[in-house]
């Protein structure tokens, strides 16, 4: 991610924003947590923050269309991070780098096809597809990886490491249950359904596999942990088990345990209620700020640099948690999470706030990320404060970003347009 300068406040105004919370009126738990029925799953309607704020709908789409042909098409130098790479015996192939750090991350290839799927861009999400499985995917019974993605390549598609990366593969398989939902399946790589339903298998029940890999010998197991059924941060058996808050998606945990395969759905549906419960346990109960990584008790994970604060991963878990109510409206704790974190950064100043912070509020580095203004714009799907409409503007006032850093904070301004103007949907298989 961006270097920044570090800067720390002064204690004096940590301890001033926990005055303010405790001064301000805190909003009371609903005695029952409403029906599901009122979910987006349930309802099919999805609520539209834009057009709410007062935008017209050929703004909101105008700009979503600026946004993702300046990002998949634009300057190649400057603006854009999706790149045609040729073709082979499947098609074109395409990849989405992320420019900063010079490689193709399976994060990044699986978020430029959960928007392609979203904006039922079909060439590109195949072009993407074709690149992952061409160069990513790991299909030696032998290999550490076997049924999973390297998760960092050069653009040349050799890599940079054989390991994989969860979240990767979570999104890989969110993207292909949709894909089949939307466009129906094809042959081979592109029997959407066929390929999540064997991805997603393999997330859980991969048994462990020792062999080599351009770094050494590794051991990789399953992607999710059996006892306590959350995500991983790696497979990786080398070091200490633990995950991270960012990885846990349990909107996308329901519809596997509808769609996926038959008897694996009743974990998924335990998976859910385990990352909503892990949600209450690692955000800081006055900042709502959470860690990098965390153990699966939700506390930080101790002798990672600064893994144990809030930064980049982090800033992404508002963004599950308020999807998560968005769609499925079952835990009501994940209003006041937003409700906490939203609070929080109003105080550090709306336009001005930075992007890193210990977990009880002191910033440790200056920089306004755009990411980071997208996924608290999209906690607004979840809050109940009229602030909230502030974080909404904040997104729609933003530039599409260019330059050096434009991968991430691009990758997260497009979603957060979609999930923020009621385009990011589920697409149930037909």
């Amino acid at each position: 991610m961006k270097h920044t300068r570090v800067t720390i406040p002064p204690l004096s105004i940590a301890l001033s924003f926990c005055l303010v919370l405790a001064a301000a009126p805190q909003q009371q738990p609903t005695a029952e947590a409403p029906s599901r029925a009122s979910g987006a799953f349930a309802t099919k309607q999805y609520r539209n923050l834009f057009l709410e704020a007062g935008h017209s709908q050929e703004e909101i789409s105008a700009k979503i269309d600026a946004a993702f042909q300046q990002l998949f098409h634009g300057d190649p130098a400057t603006q854009t991070v999706y790149y045609a790479a040729g073709r082979n015996a499947n098609g074109p192939l395409a990849y989405l780098t992320d420019v900063n750090n010079k490689d193709v991350r399976s994060e990044g290839m699986s978020y430029g096809m959960t928007i392609a799927v979203q904006l039922d861009k079909k060439a590109e999400f195949d072009a993407l597809w074709n690149w992952s499985k061409t160069f990513m995917y790991h299909d030696s019974p032998s290999h550490p990886s076997y049924g999973f993605f390297s998760w960092s390549m050069k653009t040349d598609g050799t890599p940079n490491s054989e390991s994989p990366a969860p979240d990767g593969e979570e999104y890989w398989t969110m993207a292909l249950y949709f894909a089949s939902g939307r466009w129906g399946d094809g042959s081979g790589i592109y029997n959407y359904r066929a390929e999540a339903g064997r991805l997603l298998d393999s997330m859980k029940n991969r048994g462990a596999i020792a062999g080599q890999t351009i770094h050494g010998p590794e051991t990789d197991g399953a992607e999710f942990n059996a006892e306590h059924k959350m995500v991983r941060f790696t497979p990786d058996n080398r070091r200490p088990d633990h995950t991270d808050p960012s990885y846990h998606l349990p909107a996308f945990y329901e519809l596997w345990a509808r769609w996926g395969p038959a008897a694996d759905r009743p974990f998924w549906t335990e998976a859910a209620a385990a990352s909503r419960d892990f949600f209450q346990k690692t955000t800081n109960p006055t900042t709502g700020l959470t860690p990098n990584y965390a153990n699966f008790d939700g506390t930080p994970v101790a002798g990672l640099g600064r893994n144990g604060n809030f930064a980049a991963d982090a800033w992404r878990t508002a963004a599950n948690w308020s999807v998560d109510w968005s769609w499925w409206a079952a835990d009501p704790r994940e209003r006041e999470l937003s409700d906490r974190i939203q609070a929080f950064f109003e105080y550090q100043g709306i336009d001005t706030y930075g992007d890193q912070f210990t977990l009880d509020g002191k910033q440790l580095a200056n920089s306004h990320s755009t990411a980071l203004v997208a996924t608290n714009a999209v906690a607004s799907l979840a809050a109940t404060a009229p602030r909230a409409a502030k974080f909404v503007d904040a997104l729609w006032n933003a530039s599409i970003p260019s330059g050096q850093y434009r991968y991430y904070d691009g990758m997260w301004y497009l979603m957060a347009l979609l999930h923020c103007s009621g385009q990011f949907r589920i697409w149930p298989p037909k």
